[in-house]
């Protein structure tokens, strides 16, 4: 006999509306079917039934529109950008460089300031095109010590302005030995990356210094703290890249605007959104996740809970949370002032005309007066505050600990259980590649999961037909998710377990890789839903469940048998649809 646990995929869910999870949608181009025929070799037919904008979907939601650079790539691009300039402008390299850090890297930029005005970007990036003091060919002072030195113990900007190698670059020899103090160029390179747009040194004279004089001059050290300096500054100075907020990564990300997916994966494996570089979080916009990370972290959940479960003493004012039955309270020294809980009068004018220690007649009075209902109502608004965010709060750290936990799944099956699996099934562990991308899917829907959490706390309470409808695909989302990982997790044990080659393991692939398939086209529905505001609730705040299912993802698929012996059942009520007043 199937258990409910054991159903085959073409049974995951059941005909007419509860296909609403199957990820089918009549409009779609690219729609996942099964067909009772294909369950040995777990094939998957990809149907297109009208050539509309959902195949470009599809297709582009797996696009990459970014490039991950290693420090390698960095300087290749950063060389090649020089290279190009000084090779269309007819400069050096070195000024180049200079050129390039001053418009961020932009190389478009600088064809157009340069083309436009090249006498005006010479004079604000200090490129002089000759010496405003000659070089001296003999002896000469320097303008920093004071101190007379030979021509060739001196060096200067494209300026002119000579200074001596030791006030250049803090390094002092002295009979044969060299010392080092605080020279010019050490401590523009040890106070940061603002060394990269150095000047002269005289107070009058804009002329840049360029890297050739950095190396000629400085330290091994400071050379190659320069270095580093530099080739951050390609990537921090330019609008297009950013690095990877993962710590300990040194991987950067080049970015491609215009296709309005902000989600990046690192090499390292590290998930973010490129405009914000919180964690990835689709489908919630930056915005809402700012919100929702500073209120995490802000005092003022604190506050109302302290609003919500305590009352002011009313001498000192000091909070007091109740935590006897007895409504006689003693504040806390030194204050020590005794009252009634629910009153706040003194403790002193109680007694059994007020009810006695449990009661309070005058409390009771002047609620009915209304004397209270204002404290009372903020008091209640505060309570229900802090209930409604534990409640998003919980379920959003919920997701994220078992997301957690699905990473170090993946991988301890990845370095243990697929090699294992691989000699005991009989199957290469190329073909095991369907555990892998079921555990992946697992990991990006419990990260979407868990920022529907932000998004239905942000969710406005009078948009009652949304609120409905967003409640319900999350509680389908989770049910369809829950039971991939189910299989996942509990029922791949079993093949892991086995001693021996087990028949029904291809059965089992079928399962799993349906499942995967399913969820993942499940999923994408949802976030384009979110993302579009639950456009499928009309302006009337009406939705019909029927119609939404359809345009999310709904409808019977073809080759399924409507059995549903595996479906996980449906919440209470949800035949019904959502009225025009949005219940």
């Amino acid at each position: 006999m199937e258990s409910e646990d054991d159903f085959d995929m073409h049974d995951a869910n059941e005909s007419g509306e509860d296909d609403f999870y199957s990820g089918r949608d009549d409009d779609a181009g690219a729609i996942p079917t099964y067909d009772d025929s294909d369950a040995d070799d777990a094939d998957y037919e990809f149907i297109d039934n009208d050539s509309d904008d959902s195949v470009d979907y599809v297709s582009h939601s797996h696009q990459q529109n970014y490039t991950i650079l290693s420090e390698v790539d960095i300087r290749q691009r950063q060389e090649d950008d020089i290279t190009r300039i000084s090779t269309v402008l007819s400069i050096s390299k070195v000024e180049a460089g200079i050129l390039l850090r001053y418009y961020s890297w932009n190389v478009s930029k600088v064809h157009d300031e340069w083309f436009a005005d090249e006498e005006k970007v010479r004079r604000s990036v200090g490129l002089l095109e000759k010496p405003v003091v000659p070089f001296p060919d003999g002896e000469m002072i320097c303008g920093i010590c004071f101190e007379t030195y030979p021509y060739d113990l001196l060096h200067a900007a494209a300026c002119g302005h000579p200074f001596c190698n030791s006030c250049w670059s803090g390094l002092l020899c002295y009979s044969h030995t060299l010392f080092s103090y605080h020279g010019y160029i050490s401590t523009a390179i040890s106070d940061g990356p603002g060394c990269l747009m150095l000047r002269c040194p005289d107070p009058s004279c804009v002329a840049a210094v360029g890297q050739d004089m950095i190396n000629a001059l400085a330290s091994d050290e400071d050379r190659e703290k320069y270095s580093r300096y530099f080739i951050r500054s390609y990537v921090e100075d330019n609008r297009k890249t950013k690095w990877c907020p993962a710590p300990g990564c040194d991987y950067a990300v080049d970015f491609i605007f215009g296709s309005g997916n902000y989600d990046v994966t690192c090499r390292c494996s590290y998930s973010f959104c490129w405009n914000c570089t919180e964690e990835a979080h689709r489908p919630v916009d930056c915005d809402t996740v700012a919100r929702w990370i500073l209120k995490n972290s802000a005092e003022s959940e604190n506050m109302n809970w302290i609003l919500a479960n305590s009352k002011p003493c009313p001498k000192c004012k000091r909070p007091i949370e109740k935590n006897h039955g007895c409504m006689h309270m003693t504040c806390t020294p030194p204050c020590r002032f005794e009252f009634c809980w629910l009153c706040l009068g003194a403790w002193s004018e109680h007694g059994e005309v007020t009810g006695g220690y449990y009661a309070c007649n005058r409390y009771e009075t002047a609620k009915k007066e209304g004397t209270f209902d204002e404290e009372e109502k903020r008091r209640e608004m505060a309570k229900l505050s802090v209930e409604k965010y534990t409640h998003y709060y919980e379920r959003w750290a919920t997701n994220q600990s078992s997301r957690q936990k699905a990473l170090a799944d993946l991988q301890q099956m990845q370095s243990e259980h697929l090699e294992k699996l691989s000699e005991t099934q009989c199957q290469p562990e190329s073909q095991l590649k369907f555990i892998t991308e079921a555990w992946l899917q697992i990991i990006e829907c419990r990260r979407v999961l868990k920022w529907t959490y932000a998004y239905g706390y942000y969710l406005p309470e009078n948009e009652h037909a949304k609120r409905h409808f967003f409640e319900y695909l999350q509680g389908e989302a989770e049910s369809g998710l829950e039971r991939l990982h189910q299989c996942a997790e509990k029922e791949l044990q079993v093949y892991l377990n086995a001693e021996e080659q087990l028949k029904d393991f291809n059965e089992f692939r079928s399962k799993l890789a349906g499942l995967t398939s399913v969820t993942r086209n499940f999923f994408e529905n949802l976030v384009r839903a979110l993302e579009n505001g639950l456009s499928d609730v009309n302006s009337r705040g009406a939705c019909s469940r029927m119609g939404s299912s359809k345009s999310l993802g709904g409808g019977s698929s073809r080759g399924r048998s409507g059995k549903g012996k595996g479906s996980t059942p449906r919440s209470s009520g949800s035949n019904r649809n959502i009225d025009d007043s949005g219940h």
